[in-house]
């Protein structure tokens, strides 16, 4: 009896040791998304039953996000995986800004889809590119979306600021659709799939045309940051929209905190794998994802959880 009371302790004292050394447990995890009416948020439910179907015991609470904030907050510990945008995640990992120091906590578990930027304009607002927003209404994301920092972006090559704007509104996506609808406001960004089903939505109620950003802004993005890269939305994927359109895009991928241990990682990596199908089902990008798409490089540290998997699958060597 002895012997059973001092094991009970010396377990509990372990226990206790290693949550002040800050382990996380398998059991629980928290995942940042994105907001409610875009891709992420569904794409994390899915993510989510998979995890909990093929890691015993682990349980994994969605929770609402956005790109930036969910870097924010696995590096700070309020969750242990986010989705986030390559272009704003490596700002994080360098300590660029919009963050104050290097998050050193976050770690690349998968590669999942390329993202489009969208700056959709009313047909009836007289806008034919970004260099015609100046006094207009631009309804986007709230700060900590990485959206809403490709907004700032892209106006600045254009010369133009929010202080150009004649109204500037920050909220969902269901909050911006209104607007729009309502001739509040005239342009509308974010950055998602093809085709956006809030887009759709838009153009169900209202004309609308996407804007292009040409090569030469493109360069001048990628001055400020390197993350940029070229995208075409297809002729056809809106409404009245007859030809491709040029645009600016970056990665979707998952991230993880180093604080999560290697084996449920490693773990979770192999049941992301393994049925990356149901994901496909949830968002089409993700549709024909393998193995070694997953394991794309994008500059964000591996977490050995995942590496190892990686390694084993013999897409990275």
């Amino acid at each position: 009896m002895k012997m059973r009371f001092t094991m009970k302790v010396f377990a509990a004292a372990v226990t206790a040791v290693l949550l002040g050394a800050g382990v996380v447990s398998a059991a629980q995890l928290k995942m940042m998304t994105g907001p409610q009416g875009g891709s992420w948020y569904p794409l994390g439910g899915a993510i989510q039953n998979i995890i909990e179907k093929n890691v015993p015991g682990t349980t994994v609470m969605v929770l609402p996000g956005a790109g930036i904030s969910n870097v924010k907050g696995v590096q700070t510990g309020k969750a242990e995986l986010g989705f986030g945008n390559g272009v704003s995640t490596v700002d994080g990992v360098n300590g660029r800004a919009p963050f104050d120091a290097k998050t050193d906590n976050v770690r690349q578990l998968a590669t999942l889809y390329f993202q489009s930027f969208h700056m959709v304009a009313l047909a009836d607002a007289g806008i034919k590119t970004p260099a015609d927003l100046g006094g207009k209404g631009l309804t986007t994301q709230q700060k900590g979306n990485t959206g809403e920092q490709m907004t700032r972006q892209t106006l600045e090559v254009y010369g133009l600021s929010y202080a150009k704007m004649s109204k500037v509104s920050h909220g969902s996506y269901n909050d911006s659709v209104a607007q729009m609808k309502d001739g509040q406001a005239h342009v509308y960004t974010l950055i998602t799939t093809v085709p956006a089903s809030s887009v759709m939505d838009l153009a169900s109620a209202r004309d609308i045309v996407v804007l292009e950003i040409p090569n030469d802004k493109l360069k001048a993005l990628q001055k400020i940051n390197g993350g940029y890269d070229k995208r075409i939305i297809k002729a056809g994927s809106y409404p009245k929209q007859t030809r491709d359109i040029q645009t600016i895009g970056t990665w979707t991928h998952l991230i993880v905190s180093s604080k999560v241990p290697e084996d449920t990682v490693y773990k979770i990596t192999k049941a992301l794998v393994q049925n990356v199908d149901t994901l496909g089902n949830v968002v089409n990008a993700v549709k024909g994802l393998t193995a070694k798409d997953m394991a794309t490089d994008i500059g964000v540290p591996y977490h050995p959880g995942a590496l190892k998997y990686y390694k084993e699958a013999k897409v990275i060597q």
